[in-house]
Parts: structure tokens; C-alpha cells; sequence
């Protein structure tokens, strides 16, 4: 069907009506292929009439000339209860002529779920009325997917908001750049934001938002805080809900975890990019040990076109905790000690084992040797195997983040820093960071990376462990490293002793898509730390990870009781080799008495 205009009236206006639809269900869309073509052919615009509503919805809009061509046009419907029917409006404007066209009207997933005879097992719901079977997980959602309402009866309101008459129990962040915004219809701005809410599916519905025009720059960030849930660690609790990214600059949304008030928390999840204009459900399983919160936080990409929308967020299986998360000390990882010690007679320069009193050598804490019998002397050090499954940093800590989150005064959130992360939640599409982890090569492994979206060009972020008192001879660092992206940047694995810091590993640009073995030789050295230094690239699409680190054969040479064998080296300094280690170009004795001239 085609409009041929050839008068020179102003404001024509033609009008196309469908006819009435009684309902749809969750996941319908309209698709159409259209033709505007002319030097002044004018706008076009699709509108929903639902019964009892006076005010149309706008769904869909073209404004000029798109050329000599066809264009498809698809338009996500959802869930509407309410009979209704649609307006195409075509307005021509000026004296010249322009051609409007349209054809291949499809709708598509269209029908309620059909009814079943039977619904059976723990992960599906029986509809009461309309008998359709549905997965247990689309239960309290704020969506009717059964088609009589039933899936969303017996809801608890404390688990779920559609920002119809405000945020419920979630709330603003005082600590971020800007608010989300609450809003009912399209966005201040063309070809960016929704044109309607997803609970209603029209413009009479209300949800939240990310303005990115000005006084907004780029990288600013809103954060919206849930409240606070008890403990899940078998994974029952889990958090719906859906967003609209739609425009050229649109930037990032992102979801943390977090279980202390003054950290942002785990990266749960986090998408980038024109996601198309319609809303897409999200699906996140939480896990925690302790009591939690979870944060949603927008980011604002660099132009107008960049706005975010978010609605219909929504808690199963999960229960709210009547108390405050912690907050967390900023004191350097590794640092601190217990308030009170055991009786003792040691001095300052030995270390107190908490258990028994009894004194060690200070050079032996740190070691990868347990010195103690309850192994107090290497609890504060790093982990000789750290694959970071149990969400636990083991030992290693950001110096200058620490510095930082101690002022006040300087804000973090947009800081290029190290941080723990997991598979596809993170970058399913661009495949700049792993979409497995190295350990268990699934995406729920958890591993270490480098959030190349903050920061600029050639900024660092450090990694260190604790001080290690001493090594031995055949000390080595093992690691697994991934670096894919057009703009990665490097990885280095510095050593530092006092004042000194040295260079001891470096590699630079993208290393494919595949996790790569990596080892680093230590020998013997005393009193020093080692730092894993990523540097930013020109722009996100590169982040640098890590994986399984481990030290291996790091403990120093223990001096024994008994008298070398005859197989065995005495050393100068009465340590114990195998012979078969002397002049290797290795300091097995840790006193080069193995690798003597006058052997």
C-alpha cells in the first residue's frame, strides 16, 4: 500500500487503522517493511489506541527522506490485556513530491502460552485459569505471562517495583555523579531512550531512566541501590529485571554485589552498547554468603543519544535482612593483627604465633613455610594457588585504591582498577574479555580483570601481594593471562623491594582469544612484593585478565638435623642440595655456594 502525493497542499495528513486485537501476549512484535522517499515526503508515525485510553501511544516515528530504498521497521509489543488497534499516520509537507509505501505487516509470538494437561516438576507454574504451563522463574515479575493474572497473585510488594508511584524500598545513591529519572512516555531526546514503559507497554506508564544530554558528561554514573537481602548461597534468589538501551552513544549498564556499605562490590553483570529500541529482561542468579545489596548503575556515554531505561525489577526467592551491611576498613591488606596476643616473651623483631605464643623468627613470616602450628604465620600473606572461585582476592590488594577510598574527598567510581569478574555476564557480544574463566572453562568461573570503560589512555592499575620475607632457589610465578581487543593495552609483573621496583615480565597488545600460560622465575629474594600492573589501551574494547596464580616451589631451603647424604650437596651454609644442582647457573644454596669457582 503506497501514498503518491502530487498535490501542493500543506499538512496532508493520510490515516491507516487496523483492525481491533483483543490481546497479546508476553513476547509479541510487529514487523513491517516501509518506503519514504522525496525531497519533502514528510514523518510517519505508528500509534497504539487502546480501549478506554484517550491518548494514543506513539510506537514508531520516521522523520525525513530515507532514501530509494525499503527499510524494515520492528516494534516490540509485549503484554497488552486490553483490546486495541493501530494508526498509521502519514503528514506530507511542502510543494514537492514524495512516495510513502508499506508492506509485509507480520506480528510475531503473538499468542498467550496454549494450556497443558499437565504441569509438572519444581520449575513450572500451572496457570489457574488459561491452564498454559510457564517457568517457575517468570513467577512475581510484574508480567502477566499466563494470561489470567495468576503468575502474579500472592506477590510479595516488597520484592517488586514498576515505578508507577515511585521507587519503592530502592533508593538514590548520595554517592554517585547523578540521579535515575522517573518519567512516563518517550525520553526529552529523539533516537534515544523508550517511547513507553514496559509494565504497560504505553505511555501512561511510568519508569526510570538516565538522562545523558547536558550539564552530563561522559562517564558519569547513576546508581540505584536495592535493599538489603539475607543470605543466599544455594542460589534461589534471583533478580529480574529489564532495560532499554537505545541510540548511537549509548554507553553502559552494569549490576554489582555487594556485601559492605562502602564498596561497590562484585560485577555481576554488564551490557554495552545500542541494545535496539526495546526493552530485554535480565535474569541474574545470586549467591552470597552474607547479607547483600545490589546495585544497578548507568554510565553515560559520550553524546545526547545515550539515555537508559530500566523497569519491572523483581526479587523471587530471596528475603530481605532487617539490619546495615559493614563497611570495610581501608587499611592495607595484610596489615593488621589482632588486638590482643597470647602470653609471650618474644621480641620485636620475632613474630608471635597466635595460637601458642611461641616465637618465630620474623624472616619466616611469609614464607610459604607455616612456621606456627595454627599457621599464623602465613594468614596474612598471599595464597600460594589463588583461582579466585570463592570470590576471595587471596591476599592481593590495590595500593592506590586503597589510598584513595581513604580520602573522601576523591572519587573512585570512575577509576581504571582491578576487579573480580565472571564470563558472559561481563561482555557476551564484543568478546574483549574472557567469556570463561581459566579454571573451571565455564561462564560462571570467576577471574581477575583490569574494567578498561574507566579511565583514559595509558593509565595504570596495580596489584600487589603482601611483603614475602623469603624464597627459595627455584621460586617461580605461574600464571594464566587474557588480552583480545583492538585497543588492549599491556600487562607487567613488577618486583619491588624498599624503593626499588624492577620489571620482571611484560607483554603488550592482543594475544587472541584464548587464555595464555605465563611463568615469571623469582629465585631467591627476601623482604620484596610482586605488582601485576595492567595499562589502558586507547579505549574499552581490551581488557587485560587473570587467572590462576599460583607460586610455585617458593618456600626457603630448610637446614635438617642430619648430615647431607652421599648424594647430597653440603652447602656453605649447611643447607642440603641434590648434586646434581650444582653449577646449573641456579642459587640453589641461596648463598652461590652451588655455584663456586672452586667446586
Amino acid at each position: 500500500m503506497f501514498i503518491l502525493k502530487t498535490s501542493n497542499s500543506i499538512s496532508q495528513i493520510a490515516r491507516l487503522r487496523s483492525p481491533k486485537f483483543r490481546q497479546t501476549g508476553t513476547n509479541c512484535t510487529l514487523s513491517f517493511w516501509y518506503y519514504n522517499y522525496g525531497e519533502s515526503v514528510g514523518a510517519a508515525e505508528l500509534q497504539l489506541l487502546v480501549d478506554g485510553e484517550k491518548k494514543p501511544t506513539i510506537l514508531w516515528r520516521t522523520y525525513y527522506s530515507e532514501g530509494n530504498q525499503w527499510l524494515k521497521a520492528v516494534i516490540q509489543l509485549g503484554r497488552l490485556p486490553h483490546a486495541f488497534q493501530f494508526s498509521l499516520d502519514k503528514i506530507s509537507l511542502g510543494i514537492y513530491e514524495g512516495v510513502s509505501a508499506i508492506d509485509d505487516i507480520r506480528f510475531e509470538n503473538c499468542a498467550l502460552p496454549p494450556p497443558a494437561l499437565s504441569c509438572e516438576g519444581p520449575n513450572h507454574f500451572w496457570c489457574r485459569d488459561t491452564k498454559a504451563c510457564i517457568d517457575n522463574l517468570l513467577i512475581c515479575d510484574l508480567v502477566d505471562d499466563c494470561g489470567d493474572g495468576s503468575d502474579e497473585e500472592s506477590c510479595d510488594p516488597d520484592l517488586q517495583c514498576n515505578f508507577e508511584k515511585g521507587l519503592c524500598n530502592w533508593e538514590q545513591d548520595v554517592q554517585d555523579d547523578f540521579d535515575w529519572i522517573r518519567i512516563r512516555g518517550p525520553t526529552p531526546t529523539a533516537n534515544t531512550g523508550p517511547l513507553k514503559d514496559h509494565t504497560t507497554g504505553t505511555d501512561r506508564g511510568r519508569y526510570l531512566y538516565l538522562e545523558s544530554s547536558e550539564p552530563r558528561q561522559f562517564r558519569d554514573k547513576a546508581v540505584l541501590l536495592s535493599p538489603l537481602f539475607n543470605p543466599s548461597e544455594n542460589g534461589t534468589c534471583v533478580f529480574r529485571f529489564h532495560y532499554h538501551m537505545f541510540g548511537k552513544q549509548v554507553y553502559r549498564l552494569s549490576v554489582f554485589q555487594r556485601t559492605v556499605s562502602n564498596t561497590k562490590g562484585l560485577l555481576l553483570w554488564y551490557k554495552f552498547g545500542n541494545q535496539e529500541n526495546r526493552w530485554i529482561r535480565q535474569t541474574l542468579f545470586i549467591r552470597s554468603s552474607k547479607p547483600f545489596q545490589i546495585l544497578v548503575e548507568g554510565t553515560v556515554g559520550d553524546g545526547f543519544t545515550g539515555d537508559i531505561g530500566l523497569d519491572d525489577v523483581s526479587f523471587l526467592g530471596c528475603t530481605l535482612y532487617n539490619g546495615n551491611l559493614p563497611t570495610i576498613s581501608t587499611t592495607t591488606s595484610g596489615t593488621s593483627v589482632p588486638a590482643t596476643l597470647p602470653m609471650n616473651n618474644c621480641t620485636e623483631k620475632e613474630f608471635v604465633c597466635r595460637a601458642s605464643g611461641h616465637c618465630i623468627q620474623m624472616i619466616q613470616k611469609c614464607d610459604f613455610r607455616p612456621d606456627c602450628s595454627d599457621k599464623s604465620d602465613e594468614s596474612a600473606c598471599v595464597m600460594e594457588v589463588c583461582d579466585f572461585e570463592d570470590k576471595d582476592l587471596c591476599g592481593w590488594h590495590q595500593p592506590a585504591l586503597e589510598q584513595m577510598s581513604g580520602n573522601s574527598s576523591i572519587r573512585i567510581t570512575r577509576t581504571f582498577m582491578w576487579q573480580l569478574g565472571r564470563g558472559a555476564n561481563l561482555c557476551p557480544e564484543q568478546g574483549h574479555c574472557p567469556l570463561t574463566d581459566h579454571t573451571t572453562g565455564t561462564e560462571e568461573g570467576w577471574y581477575l580483570f583490569a574494567d578498561s570503560s574507566n579511565g583514559e589512555f595509558g593509565n595504570t592499575a596495580d596489584i600487589a601481594i603482601p611483603v614475602i620475607s623469603l624464597t627459595g632457589p627455584r621460586c617461580k610465578i605461574v600464571f594464566w593471562n587474557h588480552m583480545n581487543g583492538s585497543t588492549i593495552g599491556s600487562l607487567e609483573v613488577l618486583y619491588k623491594s624498599s624503593n626499588r621496583t624492577s620489571k620482571l615480565w611484560t607483554q603488550s597488545g592482543s594475544q587472541g582469544p584464548q587464555w595464555n600460560r605465563a611463568e615469571v622465575f623469582l629465585g631467591v629474594r627476601s623482604n620484596f612484593q610482586v605488582i601485576f600492573r595492567a595499562k589502558r589501551g586507547v579505549s574499552y574494547m581490551g581488557d587485560v585478565a587473570v587467572d590462576d596464580i599460583t607460586f610455585e616451589d617458593c618456600s626457603p631451603l630448610l637446614i635438617s638435623d642430619k648430615p647431607c647424604t652421599s648424594e647430597e650437596f653440603m652447602c656453605a651454609n649447611k643447607y642440603c642440595i641434590p648434586k646434581n644442582n650444582l653449577c646449573d647457573f641456579v642459587n640453589d644454596c641461596e648463598d652461590n655456594s652451588d655455584e663456586s669457582p672452586s667446586i
